[in-house]
């Protein structure tokens, strides 16, 4: 009889990435990776608050703000400052997300002079010019227009909503028509001081600049900026609102959409290593996942379905969703309910376990074969508070992760099938 063939040892070694620590005479700090092969630099960077700083009756403030950081600054009106870039192939940008507002620099390194000059600009000079003002916001509104009937869209924000009542999260990241419409110069010039402060900016470069002379421009690009003061985390998640509850929005499609949210773990969690073990077993993986084996392959119930973690800054949810027939969708949430509460109650297999770790440790090397992708996973790693030495300890923080590990972690996480459930369309029985 042939012996079973053995299962290949998990390769744990961390990406093989030095990252240094660079702090400008005035305090500004970074992590570099220098990498001078290619002559290219990346620079992410992020101040904390984001959309969630937006007042409460100007909801897509940052958004807007975002979208205007490079439509013109210092004595460059938004012509002007978008041809430099486009004439040294620079690719500059911003993002409000919700907990984050987020900034990118992109650049040959013969051109590092003027990208750095445009970013310094962009961030402390930006003119919010009447006519780029009218003109962004009314792009923005013409996005939120297309949206105002996207079943995907209408979910998402009404599932948030529910989620969140009251609190920033609650809101739209950007905006709604209403409120878009009514943004003006002035209360976006007075708030982007509180947007981009020094308090919780985390920046991060890669590519053909040394630390001596990063150092040196860093202070240039922000150490102009209000020192600001930190945001404290709440000693504890701010929690779900409507567990057990389910919405429909009542909207004439052949299909549902159907979305669903449940209590997850902070990043500092202990248990979030292996609460993303488990996770890919539900639903995190796009063509094993028991969601995906039991909603798709076995019933046919939809094309896609999935589920995944999603700490925020205060508050942690575990969300997934899929669409269905509007006939099947009672019966797409019953499954899905189904499987979590499998998990709960028996846990999954040792195999499950195995090929889980497997595919988080074996697939991690793809997040590094970029520049600009080394860069954003640095500093998604800076913002939820870890440090460089993560890299080298991840891959062995998930190897170690048991089946006992899982079985507990799909109690606490399953153990009470109550989920906010959000639908959209015309569903049969599904309340």
């Amino acid at each position: 009889m042939n012996a079973p063939i053995p299962t290949p040892k998990l390769n744990t070694a961390g990406p093989a990435i030095a990252v240094q620590t660079v702090r400008s005479p005035g305090g500004v700090e970074a992590w570099l990776v220098e990498e001078h092969s290619l002559p290219l630099i990346a620079v992410d960077f992020a101040f904390d608050g984001g959309a969630s700083r937006d007042p409460d009756n100007a909801a897509g403030s940052a958004y807007l703000i975002s979208g205007l950081l490079d439509e013109g600054a210092g004595d460059l009106d938004a012509e002007a400052f978008q041809g430099r870039m486009a004439d040294h192939a620079i690719s500059l940008g911003f993002d409000a997300r919700r907990d984050d507002f987020h900034g990118y620099l992109q650049t040959l390194s013969t051109h590092r002079d003027t990208a750095f000059e445009l970013l310094g600009l962009a961030l402390n000079q930006p003119r919010f010019d009447a006519d780029a003002v009218a003109r962004v916001r009314a792009q923005i509104i013409a996005g939120l227009q297309r949206q105002a009937k996207n079943p995907e869209v209408m979910c998402r924000n009404a599932l948030y909503a529910a989620a969140f009542p009251g609190h920033a999260y609650g809101r739209p990241e950007k905006g709604d028509i209403d409120s878009v419409s009514r943004l003006e110069a002035p209360a976006l010039k007075a708030l982007r001081p509180v947007l981009l402060d020094r308090a919780g900016l985390r920046i991060v470069v890669v590519g053909d600049i040394t630390a001596a002379e990063l150092a040196g421009r860093l202070d240039a690009l922000f150490g102009g900026l209000p020192k600001g003061e930190a945001r404290q985390r709440p000693a504890q998640p701010l929690p779900i609102q409507g567990l057990g509850q389910t919405h429909v929005i009542d909207l004439d499609v052949p299909q549902t959409v159907l979305r669903f949210v449940g209590p997850g773990l902070m990043w500092d969690d202990p248990d979030f290593i292996t609460a993303s073990v488990l996770n890919h077993i539900l639903g995190g993986s796009a063509f094993t996942s028991r969601l995906f084996m039991e909603v798709r392959e076995k019933r046919g119930l939809a094309y896609g379905v999935s589920s995944s973690l999603m700490p925020l800054r205060e508050s942690a949810m575990l969300v997934g969703g899929t669409a269905t027939r509007n006939d099947r969708a009672a019966e797409s949430m019953k499954v899905i309910r189904e499987e979590m509460l499998k998990l709960a109650e028996e846990g999954p297999t040792e195999h499950e376990v195995e090929e889980a770790k497997r595919y988080i440790i074996g697939s991690y090397p793809l997040r590094f074969d970029t520049s600009p992708k080394i860069a954003g996973e640095l500093l998604a790693l800076a913002l939820r508070g870890d440090t460089p030495d993560f890299l080298a300890r991840r891959n062995g923080l998930f190897a170690a992760v048991t089946l006992a590990d899982v079985k507990r972690v799909a109690q606490r996480l399953f153990g009470n099938p109550d989920l906010l459930v959000q639908a959209v369309g015309k569903p049969v029985g599904l309340v």
